[in-house]
């Protein structure tokens, strides 16, 4: 698959804020993140339901994005769930540099009603992705929309590899509703990004005993 981009880093003091662009003959995503920001969003990928889980990340996880999406939808929503997600991790991996005095690691738990999510998060340079999810809740969750389960697998799973983050998430009694069993998960990711990125005033270098992460 082509890839043309563009990734460029803009700022003011203080304020670690990027722009990516990545064009396919599939899809055409920009996004505009900062990552000291204050949580406001303006999101528009084709796909609602992907739309609204992205506004809660952003949000939770106090983040300032823009994402404009254009993709082959006629086909399926695929392509351009699994590019946001590509695109996405670029922009925190670049906009993080050389990871210099972020914490690392975070994790957060957030429940909706009977359903719980749980997620943790290292950005080791490492990618490695894992949902934890009841088999047998794979073939019941459902969305009027049609987003899948998948597809949301398939988004984290192109964050983490990109960002080059280890990503684990693990749902709890999981709700028939996509939206119930995916909103808390989302938020609980933003919430612990938010912590792995946030910088320690007492770490004065790479937060990694070999003095680098990839």
């Amino acid at each position: 698959m082509g890839l043309l981009g563009r990734i460029f880093r803009k700022g003011k003091a203080g304020k670690r804020r990027v722009s990516v662009t990545r064009n396919t003959t599939e899809t055409r995503i920009s996004v505009e993140l900062t990552v000291d920001g204050e949580g406001k969003s303006k999101i528009k990928t084709g796909v609602g339901f992907l739309d609204h889980m992205l506004e809660l990340f952003s949000f939770w996880g106090h983040f300032d994005l823009e994402i404009k999406a254009e993709g082959d939808l006629k086909v399926d929503m695929h392509h351009t769930n699994e590019d946001i997600g590509i695109v996405l991790g670029q922009a925190f991996k670049k906009a993080l540099g050389d990871k210099a005095g972020i914490k690392r690691m975070g994790s957060a738990s957030v429940p909706m009603e009977e359903v719980t999510a749980s997620v943790a998060i290292d950005i080791c340079g490492r990618s490695s992705f894992k949902l934890d999810l009841p088999v047998q809740a794979r073939g019941v969750i459902r969305d009027e929309e049609q987003y899948k389960v998948e597809y949301a697998e398939h988004f984290f799973e192109s964050l983490s590899q990109q960002l080059g983050a280890n990503i684990n998430i693990k749902i709890e009694n999981p709700s028939p509703d996509l939206h119930a069993s995916l909103e808390p998960a989302f938020k609980a990711l933003g919430i612990a990004l938010d912590q792995a990125t946030q910088i320690d005033p007492r770490r004065k270098g790479i937060p990694s005993t070999k003095g680098v992460i990839d």
